[in-house]
C-alpha cells in the first residue's frame, strides 16, 4: 500500500493518489495541523471521502496510537473496561480523562445516516482501525417491541420511563455486554452491525453507542447531534475543546443551521396543543383518582394553565392586524420578548413551562400504554406539545436576548381549507414564524466549546467566499479541486438561443410566452435523438416543469411539417419519467426510469425533475445512466415569498455604510448564489467517476454572462463553451458522443440497470422497491448501477483506473496487473489494492481507453493483442457486435445496413431529388450516388454529423442556415469539392442562392 508523506505526515492509501487527491490531503492536514478551519471542494468521483479519512487519521496517530484496536497499539491499555467506571473508580476515570486531554477526537459528520454508512464503508477499505462510534436515534437503533413504534419526543420518554424502572431487558444488558467485549468499535461497524447484535434479546444498540462514543479516536454522527443544542448536551464525554469537526457534504449547511434555530408555529399545531393540555388535564384526574396520589408532577392545575396559555397564544395571534396580506406582519426579532411578556412567558417561566410540557409528554405516553387504569387512553402518539417546548427553547437559549438582533418576526395569513377553518372555530388562518437569517449562530456555539477546526467539504461549495460569509467563520485553508477526468470526458456548453433563432431565457418576463416554451421544446427533442442512454433535464421549479410538459403535449413548433406534438417527439427517441412532488411516489419514478433504460426498443430514457428536488440530490447517475444533464433556467427563489424577501433585507441591512471595512454578502449576492449552488448540485448527478463521460448542457442565455459563468464549480467552468448558434451546439454535441461511441467498451448483455442504494453496492441484483419502506423515512441514496462489476464501494472503483497526474504506474508496493483483481467468483480479490494498468491485460476482454493512452497510442487506434497482430485498425471496426452501444449502432447504421434498409438520410435525399430540378449532368440516381461518394471521402465521424444535419434540414430542426453553413463546411477542404459542388441537387429552390454564397466563400478560403 502506497504512503505518502504529506506536510511531515506518513498517509496510508489504498492505492497511487490522484494529484488532486495529493492535494487535498495537504489541506487537510493543514488544517488539522495549524488549528485552522477549512472549506475544501472536490468534485464526485475524485475520492474526497477517502482522502478525508486517511488524512485525518494519519494526523490522529501522529499523536499515539488509537485508543483500541490500533496497529500494534496499546494505547488503549489504559483504558478502564465499561461498567466499572462509574461512582466507584475514580483512578481509571482520571486515567480514561488523562487519555482523552492528550488524544484529539474526530468528529466526522454527515446528513444523513445513509451518507454514514457510506464513510464507514469507505473507512473499511483502509488500513486504518481507530477506536469508533456511529451515532443514531432510537427511531434507527431501538428494539424495544413497542418502544420502536414510537416516534420524536413520545419514543425518548418511553424510552427514558422503562429504563428508569429498570424494564427494558435490553438496556440491563448493555453494561455486562460492553465488560465483556472491550474490543467492540476497534473494527468499523454501522448502525445495522448494532441492531444486528441486539436482536433479539441483545443489548441495547442505542445505549451502546452511547457508551463508545465516551472514548474515540473518530465518532461518526448526523448533522443535528452537533447542530442542535440539546443534541450536542447529550454527547457526554466528548473533549470539544480538543476535537475535530468534519462536516461532510455540506452543500447545504447554513440552510440547514438556519432552519434548525428557527420556527414556525401553524395555527392547526397550535389547536392541537390546546386538545393536548386539555386531554392531560382529563389523564391526570382520572390517575389521581385511581392511584389516589398527590403527586405535584400530575397536578391538573398545571396542565390548565398550560391550556390557557395556549389558548391565549392563539387569541394573541389572531388579533394581531395585518395590512397586506401579501407582506404579512413583520417586526425585528427582539419584538418576540415583547409579545410573549404580555402573556407572562419569560426566559423564567418558560423553565417551568417546559417542565410541564415535558411531564405532560410522560403523561400522555403513559395513557397511550393503558397504565393509567382502565377504558383511559390518550389520543396520540406524538406529543404536539413538543413543537412549543422547541420553541421556547429557540426563543430563550442561553437565558438571554442578544442572538434576537439575527431574527425576524413574521405573522403571515395563509390559505386555509374548510378542515382548516373547522379546527381553528373559523377564525384566520396564521402561522407564527421567528427565522433566524445567520446561519453562523450554530458555528458560534462551537467556537465557544473551543473546537480545534472545522472542515467543510463537498462536491458543490461554490461559491467559498458567500459560504464563508453566511457562516460568519475563518476559513484560512480553501481550495476548490479540478476533476479527475480529462478534458475529452465531458461537453459542457451554454445554449443561448433555440432552433429558431430565438432567446432562451426563464426569467419570469418570458418564460410564459408560447415562444419559448416551443424553442425549448424543440431543442429538448434535438437532444433526446442526440444523448446516448439517460438524460436528464432540470427545470426551475416544478410548476414550471409542468407548464412545460402540459404545453408540450398539446402542441407543436409553428414552424415545423410534423404533425405530431412536441411530446410525441421527444417520446419517440427517449421515454419519459417525470419527478413526482410527493416523497412517497419518488421511489416507483426511479423504478420506472431503470425499467425504460433497460428498454431496447428506443435509445434510452429521460428524466424531467426540478432543482433542489429529489433527483439532484443524493442519486449517482452514473455511465449510460445519465449521459447528460439539461439545464433549463436558474432556480431562482420566489422573490416575494417572505422569507427570502426578509432574508435579501436582512443582508442589505447587514451591509450598510458602517460595517464598510468588512465585506457584506448582499441579499443580491445571496439570491444568485443560492440558485447557482442548486444548479452545481443537480449538474454534478452525470460525471461520478474516473471513466466517466457525460455533457452538461445550459439552455439559458444568462449562463453565458459573466456574473453566472463565476458561480458555477470550479472544475467546469474551464470546459464551458458559450454557442452563438444552436447549430453549433448540435453538431458539437454530435462529435462529443461519437467519439465516445467508439470508444465505449461496453457489453449489452452485461448490463444490468438495478438500482441500489449507494450503502448496498456489493448486493447483487437489489432493486428500489425492497427499499421503498426506508426510502419514506429518509432519503435513500441511490445509484443507477450499469454494470454488475461496477457495485463496489468508490473505493474499489478508484482501485482500478489509472491516476490523472501519470501516464504510468510503477510496480512498487506488489501492485498486481488487472487481470488478477478479480477472483474466481467475480468479487474482488482482497489484496489486490492497486492496478498497474501498464501490463498487457483487459479487462472482459477488452482494453481500456487509458491504456491505450498510456501506451502512447492514439485513441483511435488499438492494438490487436488478443490475435496477435501487429497493425493497428480502426476502434469500430474492432468492436464484436454484442459491445456496440446503442449510440455507435445509431449512427453508424448506415454503414452495415442491408442495401434493401434505406436509411432516413438516403430516403430524404431521393425524395428530394425527385421534386427539385437537376443541374447540368446530374444523373436520375444522385442521391445513392451522392451518398456513396460521401461515404467514401468522409470520415465515420464527420459522415454521422452529415446524417444528423440532413435529418434537421429535413425536419426543420435547426434553421436552415445553420444547417447549409454546417455542411458547407464540412464539405470545404480541396478534396471534397465534389461534395460541396454536388450538394446543390439537395438544397431547396429557395435557398441555392444562400448555399451559392457559402460555395464561393469555402472555395475562396482554400484556394
Amino acid at each position: 500500500m502506497p504512503v505518502y508523506t504529506i506536510r511531515g505526515v506518513d498517509v496510508d492509501f489504498p492505492f497511487d493518489a490522484y494529484e488532486c487527491q495529493i492535494t487535498y490531503m495537504d489541506r487537510v492536514l493543514e488544517s488539522l495541523q495549524q488549528g485552522k478551519n477549512a472549506l475544501l471542494e472536490s468534485p464526485t468521483g475524485t475520492g474526497k471521502t477517502l482522502c478525508l479519512l486517511c488524512a485525518s487519521l494519519a494526523w490522529r496517530r501522529t499523536f499515539g496510537e488509537f485508543l483500541r484496536g490500533g496497529r500494534g497499539g496499546n494505547g488503549g491499555s489504559q483504558q478502564p473496561p465499561y461498567g466499572s467506571q462509574p461512582s466507584g473508580s475514580q483512578q481509571l476515570g482520571e486515567s480514561l480523562s488523562q487519555q482523552q486531554s492528550r488524544y484529539p477526537v474526530i468528529i466526522y459528520a454527515s446528513r444523513t445516516h445513509s451518507q454514514l454508512r457510506q464513510v464507514i464503508k469507505e473507512l473499511k477499505a483502509t488500513s486504518y482501525r481507530p477506536k469508533m462510534a456511529v451515532l443514531g436515534s432510537r427511531e434507527q437503533m431501538c428494539i424495544h417491541d413497542e418502544v420502536r413504534t414510537l416516534r420524536g419526543r413520545a419514543q425518548n420518554n418511553a424510552c427514558h420511563y422503562l429504563c428508569k424502572k429498570r424494564r427494558c431487558r435490553h438496556h440491563n444488558l448493555v453494561t455486562e455486554y460492553l465488560r465483556n467485549n472491550t474490543e467492540l468499535g476497534s473494527e468499523p461497524f454501522d448502525i445495522e452491525d448494532l441492531v444486528n447484535i441486539g436482536r433479539p434479546n441483545g443489548p441495547c444498540p442505542y445505549y451502546i453507542s452511547r457508551e463508545l462514543s465516551k472514548s474515540v479516536d473518530i465518532l461518526f454522527a448526523p448533522y443535528n447531534y452537533l447542530i442542535e443544542s440539546g443534541n450536542r448536551r447529550s454527547l457526554i464525554g466528548v473533549p470539544w475543546d480538543n476535537a475535530v469537526l468534519i462536516f461532510d457534504e455540506a452543500h447545504n449547511l447554513e440552510s440547514i443551521c438556519a432552519d434548525a434555530a428557527s420556527f414556525d408555529l401553524h395555527p392547526n399545531n397550535l389547536t392541537s396543543c390546546v386538545a393536548e393540555a386539555h386531554e392531560c388535564i382529563k389523564l391526570c384526574s382520572a390517575k389521581r383518582s385511581f392511584e389516589n396520589s398527590a403527586d405535584k408532577q400530575f397536578d391538573p392545575e398545571n396542565y390548565a394553565i398550560l391550556k390557557a396559555l395556549l389558548m391565549a397564544l392563539e387569541k394573541k395571534i389572531s388579533e394581531l392586524v395585518i395590512e397586506s396580506k401579501e407582506l404579512g406582519y413583520t417586526k425585528a426579532g427582539s419584538y418576540i420578548y415583547e409579545f410573549l411578556s404580555e402573556l407572562n412567558i419569560t426566559s423564567e417561566t418558560s423553565k417551568k413551562l417546559i417542565e410541564t410540557i415535558d411531564s405532560a409528554s410522560l403523561l400522555l405516553e403513559e395513557g397511550n400504554s393503558a397504565e393509567t387504569g382502565p377504558g383511559v387512553k390518550a389520543k396520540a402518539t406524538v406529543s404536539r406539545l413538543e413543537s412549543i417546548r422547541d420553541m421556547l427553547d429557540i426563543i430563550f437559549r442561553g437565558g438571554g436576548q442578544n442572538h434576537a438582533k439575527y431574527y425576524r418576526f413574521h405573522v403571515n395569513e395563509s390559505q386555509q381549507t374548510s378542515g382548516d377553518a373547522l379546527k381553528v372555530l373559523g377564525k384566520s388562518s396564521r402561522t407564527l414564524s421567528w427565522w433566524c437569517f445567520n446561519p453562523g449562530l450554530a458555528m458560534e456555539e462551537f467556537l465557544k466549546l473551543g473546537v480545534r477546526s472545522i472542515i467543510l467539504t463537498s462536491g458543490t461549495l461554490s461559491p467559498l467566499e458567500s459560504l464563508a460569509m453566511e457562516l460568519n467563520l475563518e476559513f484560512p485553508v480553501r481550495l476548490e479541486n479540478p476533476h479527475v477526468i480529462s478534458p475529452d470526458q465531458i461537453c459542457v456548453g451554454v445554449v443561448p438561443v433555440g432552433p429558431s433563432g430565438h432567446a432562451l431565457n426563464s426569467s419570469y418576463r418570458t418564460r410564459e410566452t408560447i415562444q419559448y416554451k416551443q424553442e425549448l421544446g424543440i431543442a429538448i427533442v434535438n437532444f433526446a435523438r442526440i444523448v446516448p442512454d439517460g438524460l436528464l433535464v432540470f427545470f426551475p421549479s416544478y410548476s414550471m416543469m409542468d407548464k412545460c410538459v402540459e404545453f408540450w403535449k398539446n402542441r407543436n413548433h409553428a414552424n415545423s411539417t410534423d404533425e405530431n406534438t412536441i411530446w410525441q417527439r421527444i417520446c419517440k427517441h427517449k421515454q419519459p419519467v417525470i419527478e413526482p412532488r410527493q416523497s412517497s411516489n419518488f421511489p416507483s419514478a426511479i423504478e420506472d426510469y431503470a425499467a425504460k433504460l433497460r428498454d431496447s426498443s428506443t435509445s434510452g430514457a429521460i428524466f424531467f425533475a426540478v432543482c433542489r428536488g429529489k433527483v439532484s440530490e443524493g442519486l449517482d447517475f452514473a455511465d449510460r445512466a445519465g449521459r447528460a444533464v439539461i439545464v433549463t433556467g436558474m432556480p431562482f427563489a420566489t422573490p416575494t415569498d417572505p422569507k427570502v424577501r426578509l432574508k435579501r433585507e436582512y443582508l442589505d441591512r447587514q451591509g450598510t455604510p458602517s460595517n464598510k471595512n468588512t465585506k457584506m454578502l448582499t441579499g443580491e449576492e445571496w439570491y444568485v448564489q443560492q440558485a447557482a449552488r442548486a444548479v452545481n448540485q443537480a449538474v454534478g448527478r452525470v460525471i461520478r467517476h474516473r471513466h466517466d463521460y457525460g455533457a452538461i448542457i445550459y439552455c439559458d442565455e444568462r449562463f453565458a454572462w459573466p456574473n453566472y459563468q463565476s458561480q458555477i464549480s470550479y472544475w467546469l467552468r474551464p470546459h464551458i463553451k458559450c454557442y452563438s448558434k444552436y447549430g453549433e451546439v448540435v453538431q458539437g454535441l454530435t462529435r462529443f458522443f461519437r467519439d465516445k461511441a467508439s470508444s465505449d467498451h461496453v457489453k449489452l448483455k452485461q448490463i444490468d440497470y438495478s438500482i441500489i442504494p449507494l450503502t448496498k453496492k456489493c448486493m447483487p441484483q437489489e432493486t428500489l422497491s425492497d427499499l421503498a419502506a426506508s426510502a419514506r423515512n429518509e432519503h435513500p441514496e441511490i445509484t443507477l448501477s450499469v454494470n454488475p462489476t461496477t457495485r463496489r464501494s468508490n473505493f474499489m472503483k478508484l482501485a482500478q483506473i489509472t491516476p490523472a497526474n501519470r501516464s504510468t504506474l510503477s510496480t512498487k508496493h506488489n501492485f498486481t496487473s488487472t487481470s488478477q483483481l478479480f477472483s474466481s467468483e467475480g468479487q474482488l480479490s482482497q489484496d489486490t489494492l492497486v492496478v498497474d494498468l501498464t501490463a498487457d491485460t483487459a479487462i472482459h476482454g477488452h482494453l481500456k481507453e487509458h491504456t491505450f493512452k498510456s501506451l502512447g497510442l492514439k485513441k483511435a487506434k488499438i492494438t490487436d493483442r488478443s490475435k496477435g497482430a501487429s497493425g493497428s485498425d480502426d476502434v469500430s471496426s474492432k468492436l464484436p457486435p454484442n459491445v456496440e452501444s446503442r449510440a455507435l449502432a445509431r449512427h453508424q447504421g448506415e454503414q452495415s445496413a442491408p442495401q434493401s434498409k434505406k436509411s432516413t438520410t438516403e430516403q430524404a435525399c431521393q425524395k428530394n431529388e425527385a421534386v427539385r430540378e437537376k443541374s447540368v449532368g446530374q444523373e436520375s440516381n444522385s442521391g445513392p450516388a451522392f451518398l456513396k461518394m460521401a461515404r467514401e471521402k468522409l470520415s465515420s465521424t464527420e459522415y454521422g454529423e452529415f446524417v444528423e444535419f440532413m435529418k434537421a434540414l429535413k425536419l426543420k430542426t435547426m434553421h436552415i442556415k445553420d444547417s447549409l453553413e454546417a455542411i458547407a463546411k464540412l464539405f470545404s477542404s480541396p478534396e471534397r469539392r465534389p461534395l460541396l459542388e454536388g450538394f446543390r441537387v439537395f438544397v431547396p429552390k429557395n435557398h441555392l442562392p444562400l448555399y451559392e454564397q457559402l460555395v464561393r466563400r469555402h472555395t475562396v478560403s482554400n484556394t
